[in-house]
């Protein structure tokens, strides 16, 4: 149980600084560009403890779900207005309600402040300032990935053979059972007929060297029925053996760990080489040269998720409010991100448990951080990709008025998009609080 808590408070702690840093990316290319920062808060709700220094109040709120900076003069006055003027009256709600985000705007700028308006500030500026928080998460993400593929080593199937199957199963998979067992009367499978044993490391297959059991695989998926010359060291020697790979119907994956069914339910095949053997999990250690590789392959991975978040949500909604399972790689609450590290931090990882739970830990923190940096890339407001669109859109609008010779149209009116930043808002407030109850009454197990 003690395992269990400091597990948690890990994760509760790596979510803080991670929010935090976040703002910080925003906070000082702010301050250093002259924007007039009244605000800088790691939370939401009531405020638990602040600080004012200079200009700007440092403080924690309640909320733990985020954090926020607040600068002065966000949006610009009405097109058409005098700066730090409104039109005396606005009809319709939704113009009433830009109205009131332009006066609001505007009561925050006091005398002297005139200059010192976000609106204000050039194109790359605005970016570099919205763009700060993402890319920080980005930075905390490409640190830990990297230090713990080059210090630590990832968890690498590699062709070290860990078990040797004695026979071709003949049963059908199923859904419960995609790799079913094997029953008196099957023929003896391609590695136990070619000698295999447990202990073998491939060395080659076919002529081809291979150091990773991601090479073998589809070497022998693409070889039913052919006899695949395999090299594996023995004890140190190398030995030769001839494996007559068998077609075998396995069941098809849909995103790699999930069963692929068909309108009836019925479990979807694919006819594959098969020969029989399992491989042993091993740390392997990378270079620095590989970690772009690596972090770019956490960040499509990630942004599959992002780009899955709608869809992804019906299979929550329908575990957390009936009788479907939770999808383990489908998104989860803060909640759901505790309770994983209390999982991890209180599992038996084995001999190097307790290094193989902070490198867990920290790759979860890790995990989070990219999470961050692909999601505030979407852009709509009230996310940072939200107003890097709408700085780039007026950027693009600036120039395009000087190649034609028109006049400068002026500060994009940000403002008319804050019904999209109020929609999008609800659904991220909404989804949040399903994946929260989802995460206390099904929580997604990984252990």
């Amino acid at each position: 149980m003690i395992a269990y808590i400091i597990g948690v408070l890990v994760v509760a702690l790596g979510v803080g600084l991670s929010i935090a840093l976040h703002e910080i990316g925003h906070l000082v290319p702010a301050k250093r560009f002259g924007v007039k920062v009244t605000q800088y808060m790691v939370g939401f709700g009531p405020t638990i403890w602040s600080r004012h220094k200079g200009e700007t109040e440092y403080g924690v709120k309640a909320v733990p779900l985020g954090g926020y900076i607040r600068m002065i003069g966000m949006f610009p006055p009405q097109p058409g207005d005098a700066p730090g003027q409104l039109r005396a009256s606005s009809t319709g709600r939704l113009t009433q309600l830009m109205d009131q985000a332009r006066r609001d705007s505007m009561d925050e700028v006091k005398p002297g402040d005139e200059n010192r308006v976000f609106y204000q500030l050039s194109v790359p500026k605005k970016v570099v300032v919205m763009m700060g928080g993402p890319l920080m998460n980005l930075l905390i993400a490409v640190v830990l990935l990297g230090g713990i593929l080059t210090l630590y080593g990832i968890p690498t199937a590699t062709p070290l053979v860990s078990t040797v199957a004695t026979c071709v199963p003949s049963a059908p998979p199923t859904v419960e059972k995609p790799q079913p067992d094997c029953v008196v009367g099957d023929a003896p499978s391609p590695a136990s007929v070619a000698g295999l044993q447990a202990g073998d490391r491939i060395v080659s297959v076919n002529g081809t060297a291979v150091s990773r059991w991601d090479q073998v695989t589809p070497l022998i998926r693409q070889s039913p029925g052919q006899t695949m010359t395999m090299v594996v060291d023995r004890g140190g020697s190398e030995v030769a053996l001839q494996a007559p790979i068998t077609a075998l119907d396995r069941a098809a994956y849909v995103d790699n760990d999930k069963v692929k069914v068909d309108a009836n339910g019925k479990v979807v095949t694919e006819e594959v080489g098969y020969l029989g053997a399992t491989p042993t999990g091993e740390l392997v250690k990378g270079t620095v040269a590989d970690v772009p590789g690596y972090v770019w392959n956490a960040f499509t991975q990630t942004a599959g998720v992002v780009v899955n978040v709608p869809q992804k949500m019906v299979g929550v909604v329908q575990a957390a409010f009936g009788p479907g399972e939770r999808d383990p790689n489908g998104p989860i609450s803060v909640v759901g991100v505790g309770r994983v590290g209390g999982e991890i931090a209180s599992a038996d990882l084995g001999a190097d448990g307790t290094t193989a739970k902070i490198m867990t830990l920290l790759s979860l923190i890790a995990a989070l951080n990219m999470a961050l940096f692909v999601f505030n890339l979407i852009p709509l407001l009230p996310l940072d990709g939200g107003h890097v669109a709408g700085a780039l859109w007026e950027g693009l609008k600036r120039k395009g008025a000087k190649i034609l010779g028109k006049a400068d149209p002026g500060h994009v009116d940000v403002a008319k998009a804050l019904p999209v930043a109020y929609t999008v808002a609800l659904f991220l407030i909404t989804m949040s609080a399903i994946l929260i109850y989802a995460d206390i009454v099904k929580p997604v197990k990984l252990f």
